[in-house]
């Protein structure tokens, strides 16, 4: 252990007062009118406006039986191995783990009909890149082994969500491309996942207990910005001048609350924006700023009387595919600090200098700072809703609870398109502006985005896209205008690189409706999406009430992006990876719009299965080395303190130690922690007081030597300015694994 003794002067109190009256002098008191929160300046820190967007209810009302249902929700860790894996998101094979900033976790939300057990489903939100084909169908299995009080959980009515945090560990995927950077599979990120998930579910089954729901909305003005404005305003100009932004601003809350008590068990939030906060070169796992919203969330409610202790908070993903956290816009960083170039995003001719910035792009932390920052605003604008719904939420009302599932087979699905004609989708495909990257995360080389017809790149890649596979004459003109790199869909060998068979999900409770989309639509492709299910719910009197259409995603599988088509035209990153071709979005539109009836209230049967995706669990190549053994220098024992911490520190300064070190991988320490501070109460008593959940508390992990299998563990405090003065140590917990026999032994320091 190391010690930290943290000193902060007496005035810090007044002058905390002294900094709240400057507040109120500047911003004003808030002011409430019926349902709508006002500012008379600027919400708290964060320089934006937040105005809560609830349709009008009467005042306040008795919920009755038709606003009951069977309500649970419960969290879990997930978090896989924090070194020496790939991250997954940024597909760069040199963005390997050292590390962890904050744990990563499993949201899971039940709802369930009181009086019909099989009319209920399971939306989870996971602190990873997104859902996927082989964990899905890992949930869905040890589901089935939990035994008969969970077969009701199944195929039609379980939801894998992500965050799309790009910040996590890799190596968990189903299919072989997002493999390659990830040096292939690896079972232990996997199960990571797999068993968390189940845990979270688990723990909301058990909590089960009948309550209310409640939804309003909130516009959240500087969270996020449009990536690839440029084709955006591709989209008919009527079209988008009935919107006021480029992107989403509203934040939608499902509140939960009991009905015995009337406390608040969670809130389930849909808000878009990447999970790119923590940039390329950072390789401390984070759940981004999704993960920091939940975070601050639950802290928030903590010792709140009106929510229960295990309250947990969903900030799940909505159209998130071209919407982008680094909302000071994209810039060259070649020294000339001017802007990209608008059509293509680059910067002379190139786009490996165009980056996106963050609010604290200045503070070189590799995104950190950026990323609480965004995920702070979430949380403000969230929060605000979640109190101004006491009492005044829209409440869900009706007695339907229902989901429906089928798998279909995108490579050649055919239906007719809005104008008439009859279209059809195409094998995946990935195109030329694909490997260009984004202003989040430009690609290497020399692709370019906005790259149609005869590709703008160097003609070797020709050669090695012909190499893999050369896409047929049919195959470029299904795609057309993409000019196709990699045609994903067909290769074979050794498994499928994409998925060609998709989940296709909708979940209803009351008059709300959720997509569950497999791949990220853009703003406006979820925009048009949105609109289509909630017109035919309207025509069909699916809800007794106005309906209210979310969707949430990327989720189960994991299908790249989905463009609108003026938006394919242009072939930006997210055009060039809409995999089935220009009428992707439409086809799913088609496909939910045909499968609504069976949300309907009486509805009772399912759509047909369709074709089971193939898992390659147990076939996917792994090119990931294990951990051989751990050895401590010598005349040192794992956990001794190799560099003490300082004997005090001020509020807002860093304390440090450094430890004898083991491997993380030999345990994953799920449900417990790394890293930690305790408080002194008095001789032989210390208490928690943070751990490796905590955002200000880093720990990293370096290989000192690969010969002797010896290793570092430095963890970092960045002491809040509210730290309360006493003494605290910092605590280091591992695990080392044995030469010869492999044994793994727990050790503490």
């Amino acid at each position: 252990m190391a010690r930290c003794h943290v000193a902060a002067a007496l005035a810090g109190a007044a002058f905390s007062l002294l900094v709240v009256l400057q507040l109120v002098s500047t911003f004003g008191l808030p002011q409430l009118d019926f349902l709508r929160l006002r500012y008379g300046g600027t919400a708290w820190n964060s320089p934006f406006s937040q105005v809560p967007i609830n349709p009008t209810v009467p005042g306040p009302h008795v919920l009755g039986h038709e606003t009951l249902y069977l309500l649970g929700v419960g969290k879990a860790d997930i978090t896989g191995p924090v070194v020496e894996i790939n991250m997954m998101g940024y597909a760069d094979p040199n963005q390997v783990g050292s590390g962890l900033r904050q744990r990563l976790y499993s949201r899971a939300f039940i709802v369930g009909h009181v009086d019909k057990p099989d009319d209920r489903f399971v939306y989870l939100v996971l602190d990873t890149q997104s859902g996927d084909t082989a964990v899905r169908y890992g949930i869905l299995q040890g589901l089935q082994e939990l035994g008969q009080e969970y077969e009701v959980y199944g195929q039609r009515n379980v939801a894998v969500t992500g965050t799309h945090s790009h910040s996590g560990p890799g190596a968990w995927l189903n299919y072989l491309l997002p493999q390659i950077t990830s040096k292939g599979f690896s079972k232990q990120s996997y199960r990571a996942i797999v068993d968390g998930a189940l845990l979270s579910i688990r723990r909301a089954h058990e909590s089960l207990a009948p309550g209310h729901l409640s939804v309003g909305s909130i516009d959240i003005n500087d969270a996020n910005i449009n990536r690839s404005p440029y084709a955006y305003l591709a989209n008919p100009a009527e079209e988008r001048d009935r919107y006021e932004s480029d992107v989403d601003k509203t934040l939608t809350m499902l509140k939960f609350s009991r009905a015995d008590d009337g406390k608040n068990t969670g809130v389930l939030t849909w808000f878009p924006v990447h999970g790119t906060s923590m940039l390329g070169n950072n390789t401390l796992i984070t759940g981004d700023n999704k993960g920091v919203a939940a975070h601050l969330f639950e802290q928030s409610v903590r010792k709140a009387g009106d929510a229960v202790d295990g309250f947990v908070a969903g900030f799940s993903q909505a159209n998130v595919g071209d919407t982008s956290p680094n909302v000071l816009g994209a810039y060259c960083e070649d020294g000339s600090g001017e802007q990209c170039n608008f059509e293509d995003s680059t910067c002379g001719g190139r786009n490996e200098p165009c980056h996106g910035r963050g609010p604290f792009f200045r503070v070189k932390d590799r995104g950190a700072a950026s990323c609480y920052e965004i995920g702070l605003r979430q949380f403000l604008g969230a929060k605000a809703l979640y109190e101004s719904m006491e009492g005044i939420g829209t409440p869900v009302r009706g007695p339907a609870v229902k989901s429906m599932h089928t798998f279909k087979d995108l490579s050649k699905y055919s239906f007719p398109h809005p104008n008439g004609s009859i279209v059809t989708t195409c094998p995946a495909a990935l195109g030329y502006s694909f490997a260009a990257g984004t202003t989040d995360g430009p690609g290497a080389f020399d692709f370019k985005q906005n790259n149609t017809g005869s590709p703008n790149a160097n003609p070797v890649w020709s050669v090695v896209s012909g190499f893999l596979r050369e896409p047929s004459e049919e195959q470029k003109a299904c795609h057309h205008s993409k000019p196709i790199l990699l045609d994903v869909g067909e290769i074979e060998n050794p498994y499928l690189w994409t998925p060609n068979v998709v989940d296709i999900q909708l979940l209803r409770v009351g008059q709300l409706v959720i997509i569950v989309s497999p791949g990220e639509a853009t703003t406006m492709a979820g925009r048009r999406w949105k609109e289509a299910l909630k017109k035919e719910a309207e025509i069909s009197s699916l809800t007794d009430e106005e309906p209210i259409v979310v969707l949430g995603g990327p989720a189960n599988s994991y299908t790249h992006y989905i463009a609108t088509e003026e938006e394919y035209g242009i072939q930006r990153y997210e055009g060039a990876s809409t995999l089935y071709g220009p009428h992707t979005l439409n086809a799913y539109i088609n496909l939910t719009v045909g499968y609504l009836p069976y949300l309907g209230t009486k509805a009772t049967s399912q759509p047909a299965p369709g074709p089971s995706p193939p898992i390659y669990i147990n076939e996917s190549l792994s090119f990931i080395t294990g951990v051989a053994f751990d050895r401590a220098p010598f005349f040192k024992s794992f956990g001794d303190v190799l560099s003490d911490a300082a004997v005090s520190y001020r509020p807002g300064g860093i304390a440090e130690a450094t430890f004898v070190g083991a491997n993380p991988r030999n345990d994953l320490r799920q449900e417990a922690t790394y890293a930690a501070v305790e408080k002194f109460i008095k001789p032989g008593v210390w208490i928690p007081h943070k751990d490796d959940s905590d955002w200000s508390l880093v720990f990293r992990w370096k290989r000192t030597s690969s010969v002797l299998a010896t290793s570092e563990v430095t963890i970092t405090w960045e002491l809040e300015e509210d730290t309360e003065p006493a003494i605290y140590r910092l605590r280091y917990f591992g695990a080392s694994k044995t030469p010869v026999t492999g044994s793994i032994v727990d050790f503490e320091g």
